[in-house]
C-alpha cells in the first residue's frame, strides 16, 4: 500500500515485455550530467516474479544504479547505472551474493534494426529468412512479418553488424534494406550544400564523435548526409546542427542543413504497388492479344482464318504469333517467379513461386513442343496452350497488385499516428528573467529538451510537455480516443500530436524524439504488427507440406486423367475437340498446380493483427503483440486493483484526528517529515493536507530533524526515525507488526470512516499512536457500468487491493463487485492470480503502478492504467492510455472480433484450396461437363490472397460495444 507506485513512477518503454521493473525516482547526484550506461545479465534461477523482485530490491539500494528491469521470463536483467558511482562487476557480485547465478554480462545495448524484406510470398519465405538471421553470430533475435513484409532483428554490436546481417537475407534468396532502428527517433540528419573535400567530412565526423552526447556518426559521402545518433540528455539537433556548420574553417564553404529523410516504408510500399501495376500492364500487352488470336478470332470466321494459314507443315502463322507474344511474358515479366523457385528450392523449401513456375512451364514447354512437332511434321494436328502460360500470369500480377494496395491500408493506423506531429514549431528564446526575446519558427525535428514553444489556438503540439504560461482546452482524441477536452493550466502535461483547441499556451518540451508518447505507441504497434500470434501456427505447420502436397496432387491428377484416356476407360467424347488424352489430363494437372494458393494461409493471421492493433492504438487501446491479442479473447476473469484502478487515484484527506496530547503543529510537521519521501499517492495527499493546515511550513523537516532509516512496508505503510523519535504511517497492520497497542478510539474512528469507504491511516511516534487521518479515493464514474457489463459477457470481476477489508468491501459493493481480496502486498496480488488459474480461469489483471507489476506479470493477460505521457508499463501486455476502465471492454471485445476474422480468414484461404483443388482436379467434369481452365485456376488463386486481406480491412470499421459507449 505505501511502496512506490504512483502515476509518476511507472516505467517508460523498454526492451522487454513481460517484465518486472524499477525506475528509480530518488536523486542520484548530479547524475544527468553523467555517463549512463546499460549492462546487459543473463542470470539463471530466475522463475517467478518474486526472484525478478528479489534482485530489484538489491540493486536499487545501489548508489549509483538509476533503473532495473527483470525479465523472469527470459532469465535476464537491464541495468542502467553510472559508472563513476558503480561499476558492473558491483552490479554482478550483488546479483550473485543475493542467490542467483549471472551466467554473462556484457556492457552495451543489444542493438535493433529494421529491414525492408522483398520477395516474400509465403510463411515458409519468413520461416527461411528467420532460420538464416538466426544463423548469423551476434544475432540475439529475429522477428519477420510477412503482411509488413519487414524483419526486426537484435543483435550484438560488438558481434556483428547490419551489412552482415543484410547479407544473410541476401543469401536466403531476398532483398533487404534498412529501413530504421529503435533510436531513429533520436537521430538528425544533416546536409552539407556546397563544395566539401573527403578530408573536411572526415574531419567533421571526427569532431563530432569528440562532442558531448553524440553516440553515432554516420556519412553518406555521396549525397554529403551527415547522420548524428544522439543521447537527448546531454545534447540535441540544434545544437548538432550549428556544431558542424562552426567546425568548417571557411563557412563558405558549405551550409549545413536540416535533411529530412523520405519515409521509406511510404516509399517501398508505393514502389512495390507502381511495380506490380507496371508488369500487369505489360503482361496484358502481351496476353490479350495471345488470348484473342488463340480462343476469341478462331471462333469468329472468316476474321480468324488467317490465324490456320500454314507456314511450314502444320506450322500455322496463329503458332508462331503466339510463341512470339508469350515467350516475353514467360521469361521477362515471369521472371520474378523464376527466381522466387530457384531461391526456394536452394534453401529446400518450397513456395507459390515454385507451383506458378511449374504450371506456367508446363504449358509452355509443351506449347513449345507442339510449335516444333508441328514444323516437323505434315499430319501433327496438336494443340498449344500459349495462353494458358499468359493468362495465368497475368492474372497473379493483377491479385498482386490489388493484394499490395490492399495490404498497404492494414497499417493505415500506424501511418495516421506517426503524421500526427506537426511539421513546424515556434520556438521562444526567453531569458532568466522569463522575458520573451525572440519567435522563431522551426522544423520540429529541431526541438530540444526544455525548449519553451509557443502553441497557438488550432495548432497541434509538436512534442510532449509541461505548460509554464496560459490556459485553455486541448484535444487529446488522437491520442487517447477521449472526445471531450481536456482544461490544461499551468503545471499540466502536454502530448505531442495533440491539438490546442482555444488560448495560446506556452509549454517546456519535457520529451523528445523517441521518449514522447506519439513515438512510442508507434515503437509498440510497430512491435505488436511484427510478433506473430499462436493461432498462426497452423498456417506455418500446413505451409510447410503445403507446396509438396499440391506437386503431388497435380502429378496424381495428371495420371488420373492420361492413363484412363489412354486405356479408354472414360468415352472419347469428354475430350474437347482439337485436343487428346495428354492435353487434356496435362490442363487438370496445371490447374491444380496454379489454383492452390499458400499465400493465403500465411495472411490470414498478420494482416488482421495489423489492422486490429493499429485500430486498438486509435482508440486509446495499445496491444502489444499477436500473442496478447490472442489470450485476451480467452478470459473469463479480471482481477481489479483499487486504487488508481477502480478509483481516480487521486486520494483526499477528508479529516485528521488526535488520540495524544500532540499539538496538530507537531503531528502535520512529523507526518510530512515522513511522507516527503514516499511516492504514493495516499501519502502526497497527507502531505498536502498537512501544509494546507500549516500555511506557514517550510520545505525542511520539524525543527530541522533529520529523516534516518525510512523503510517501506508493502501493503502495510513506511517507518523511520525523526531526529531520536521512531515515527510509524500506516495501517493496523503495521502497528500490529510492531506491537502498537489500538485503543478502542482508534478501532471506533477506524470502523466509522470505513463504513464510508475511507481509508485510515495511523501515525505512531515511539510506540504509541497519536493521530490519524481519513483518506478518501472517488470511485471512477464509469466502474460500476464496467463490470455491469463484463458480467453480460460472462467474464467474472474480482478486486484485489492492499486496502483494509472494510474499505475494500464497501467500494466493491458501490460497484458491484462480489469477490474481494483485501489488505494484499504486491507478490499475494501475484499469488492471489495463480490460485484463480489453478482453478482453470483464464485471468486478465487490471493495474496501475509497479507495484502491480508482480501481478501483471502472473496473469494471462496484463493490462495496465497509462496515464498521460506514461504510455508504455513494461510488464503489461495491454496499455489503457485514457485511463478509461471501458478499455478494459474495448481490449476483450476487439481481440474477440480479430480472433473471429482470423478463423474466417482461414476459412476463405482454406475454402479456396479445399474446394478449387478438387474441382481443378476435373471432379465436377464427368458428371456436368464443368471444369477450370488454368487460366481461370491462376484468377481463384489471385482471389484468395485478395479476399483474406479485404477481410482483414473490414477490422477497420470495428466500433466499441455500444452499450458502454457514449
Amino acid at each position: 500500500m505505501w511502496n512506490n507506485s504512483n502515476e509518476d513512477m511507472k516505467v517508460p518503454l523498454l526492451q522487454q515485455s513481460n517484465a518486472v521493473s524499477f525506475n528509480g525516482s530518488r536523486s542520484i547526484g548530479d547524475a544527468d550530467q553523467k555517463l549512463v550506461t546499460t549492462v546487459v545479465f543473463k542470470i539463471g534461477g530466475v522463475e517467478c516474479a518474486s526472484c525478478s523482485i528479489s534482485i530489484e530490491s538489491v540493486l536499487e539500494k545501489l548508489n549509483g544504479v538509476i533503473s532495473i528491469v527483470v525479465s523472469p521470463i527470459q532469465g535476464q536483467a537491464v541495468v542502467k547505472y553510472i559508472p563513476e558511482l558503480v561499476s558492473a562487476k558491483t552490479i554482478k557480485d550483488t546479483i550473485e551474493a543475493s542467490g542467483f547465478k549471472v551466467d554473462e554480462f556484457a556492457e552495451h545495448d543489444i542493438a535493433v534494426c529494421r529491414l525492408k524484406i522483398k520477395g516474400m510470398s509465403c510463411t515458409s519465405c519468413s520461416e527461411s529468412i528467420e532460420s538464416s538471421l538466426l544463423m548469423v553470430e551476434g544475432v540475439k533475435k529475429a522477428v519477420v512479418g510477412l503482411a509488413l513484409e519487414e524483419a526486426k532483428i537484435n543483435y550484438d554490436p560488438n558481434v556483428t553488424n547490419t551489412t552482415r546481417i543484410i547479407k544473410a537475407v541476401v543469401d536466403a534468396g531476398f532483398g533487404a534494406d534498412l529501413i530504421a532502428s529503435e533510436t531513429d527517433a533520436n537521430k538528425v540528419h544533416v546536409k552539407l550544400e556546397g563544395i566539401i573535400s573527403p578530408e573536411g567530412m572526415s574531419s567533421i565526423m571526427q569532431s563530432l564523435e569528440g562532442l558531448n552526447g553524440v553516440n553515432n556518426v554516420e556519412i553518406d559521402t555521396k549525397e554529403n548526409i551527415v547522420i548524428v545518433s544522439y543521447d537527448p540528455d546531454l545534447t540535441g539537433p540544434r545544437s548538432i546542427l550549428s556544431f558542424i556548420q562552426d567546425s568548417c574553417p571557411d563557412p563558405n564553404h558549405y551550409q549545413a542543413v536540416l535533411h529530412i529523410p523520405e519515409k521509406q516504408r511510404d516509399t517501398e510500399r508505393n514502389h512495390e504497388i507502381k511495380t506490380y501495376r507496371n508488369q500487369f500492364f505489360w503482361s496484358c500487352f502481351f496476353s490479350v492479344p495471345v488470348f484473342t488470336f488463340s480462343m476469341v478470332l478462331p471462333m469468329i470466321r472468316p476474321y480468324g482464318n488467317w490465324l490456320s494459314y500454314k507456314i511450314h507443315n502444320m506450322l500455322t502463322i496463329g503458332m508462331v504469333l503466339r510463341l512470339i507474344l508469350c515467350t516475353p511474358v514467360q521469361f521477362l515479366i515471369g521472371r520474378r517467379f523464376y527466381v522466387g523457385s530457384y531461391h526456394a528450392l536452394r534453401r529446400r523449401s518450397a513456395n507459390m513461386d515454385v507451383l506458378v513456375a511449374l504450371g506456367t512451364n508446363a504449358a509452355y514447354f509443351y506449347s513449345v513442343y507442339t510449335v516444333i512437332k508441328a514444323s516437323l511434321s505434315d499430319k501433327f494436328e496438336g494443340q498449344d496452350f500459349f495462353e494458358t502460360s499468359t493468362m495465368l500470369i497475368s492474372f497473379i500480377l493483377l491479385g498482386k497488385y490489388l493484394e499490395s494496395k490492399a495490404k498497404g491500408k492494414t497499417s493505415d493506423a500506424l501511418a495516421k499516428l506517426t503524421d500526427l506531429a506537426p511539421d513546424t514549431a515556434c520556438l521562444l528564446t526567453v531569458n532568466n528573467e522569463g522575458t520573451i526575446l525572440s519567435e522563431t519558427e522551426m522544423n520540429t525535428r529541431l526541438i530540444e529538451r526544455n525548449d519553451v514553444l509557443k502553441i497557438f489556438p488550432g495548432s497541434k503540439f509538436p512534442v510532449d510537455g509541461v505548460v509554464v504560461n496560459g490556459q485553455g482546452y486541448v484535444n487529446e482524441s488522437m491520442i487517447t480516443g477521449e472526445a471531450t477536452p481536456v482544461a490544461k493550466n499551468v503545471g499540466d502535461r502536454v502530448i505531442g500530436g495533440t491539438v490546442n483547441e482555444n488560448g495560446c499556451l506556452l509549454i517546456k518540451a519535457t520529451h523528445v524524439g523517441s521518449e514522447t508518447a506519439l513515438s512510442q505507441i508507434v515503437q509498440i504497434v510497430e512491435a505488436a504488427q511484427l510478433a506473430r500470434a499462436p493461432v498462426q501456427k497452423l498456417a506455418d505447420q500446413i505451409s510447410k507440406f503445403f507446396v509438396p502436397t499440391i506437386v503431388v496432387a497435380a502429378i496424381l491428377t495428371w495420371l488420373g486423367w492420361f492413363i484412363p484416356g489412354v486405356a479408354g476407360i472414360y468415352p472419347k467424347s469428354w475430350i474437347p475437340k482439337a485436343m487428346d488424352e495428354f492435353e487434356l489430363a496435362l490442363q487438370f494437372g496445371i490447374s491444380v498446380l496454379v489454383v492452390a494458393c499458400p499465400c493465403a494461409l500465411g495472411l490470414a493471421t498478420p494482416t488482421a493483427i495489423m489492422v486490429a492493433t493499429g485500430k486498438g492504438a486509435s482508440q486509446g487501446v495499445l496491444i502489444k503483440g499477436g500473442n496478447a491479442l490472442e489470450k485476451a479473447h480467452k478470459v473469463n476473469t479480471v482481477v481489479f486493483d483499487k486504487t488508481g484502478t477502480l478509483t481516480v487515484g487521486k486520494p483526499e484527506v477528508v479529516s485528521a484526528i488526535l488520540f495524544s496530547r500532540i499539538s496538530m503543529e507537531e503531528f502535520c510537521n512529523t507526518t510530512i517529515a515522513v511522507e516527503a519521501n514516499s511516492e504514493h499517492p495516499i501519502a502526497k495527499a497527507i502531505v498536502q493536507h498537512a501544509k494546507n493546515r500549516l500555511p506557514n511550513h517550510k520545505a525542511e523537516n520539524t525543527n530541522g530533524s533529520v529523516v534516518e532509516d525510512f523503510e517501506v512496508h508493502p501493503g502495510a505503510g513506511v517507518g523511520c526515525k525523526v531526529g531520536a523519535k521512531t515515527v510509524l504511517v500506516g495501517n493496523k497492520r503495521l502497528m500490529r507488526s510492531f506491537n502498537v497497542p489500538i485503543g478502542h478510539e482508534v478501532e471506533n474512528y477506524f470502523t466509522d470512516n470505513e463504513r464510508l469507504a475511507r481509508t485510515c491511516v495511523l501515525v505512531a511516534i515511539d510506540g504509541k499512536v497519536v493521530g490519524a487521518v481519513a483518506v478518501t479515493d472517488p470511485v471512477k464514474p464509469e466502474a460500476a457500468r464496467v463490470v455491469s457489463y463484463l458480467q453480460s459477457m460472462k467474464i467474472r470481476s474480482i478486486m484485489v487491493t492492499g486496502d483494509n477489508w472494510s474499505t475494500a468491501n464497501a467500494i466493491a459493493a458501490e460497484i458491484g463487485i462480489e469477490n474481494v481480496f483485501a489488505e494484499t502486498d504486491p507478490l499475494g496480488k501475484a499469488d492471489k492470480i495463480k490460485e484463480l488459474q489453478t482453478k482453470g480461469m483464464i485471468v486478465a489483471m487490471v493495474g496501475d503502478g509497479i507495484n502491480d507489476s508482480p501481478a501483471l506479470v502472473a496473469a494471462n493477460v496484463g493490462m495496465a492504467i497509462g496515464a498521460g505521457t506514461d504510455v508504455a508499463i513494461e510488464a503489461a501486455d495491454v496499455v489503457l492510455i485514457k485511463s478509461n476502465l471501458e478499455d478494459v471492454i474495448t481490449a476483450i471485445d476487439l481481440s474477440k472480433k480479430t480472433i473471429s476474422r482470423i478463423r474466417l480468414n482461414y476459412v476463405w484461404a482454406l475454402g479456396y484450396n479445399i474446394l478449387g483443388v478438387p474441382v481443378a482436379a476435373g471432379i465436377l467434369f464427368p458428371f456436368i461437363g464443368v471444369r477450370l481452365p488454368p487460366w481461370l485456376a491462376g484468377a481463384c488463386m489471385a482471389a484468395s490472397s485478395l479476399s483474406v486481406v479485404c477481410s482483414s480491412l473490414l477490422l477497420q470499421t470495428y466500433k466499441k460495444p455500444f452499450a458502454y459507449s457514449r
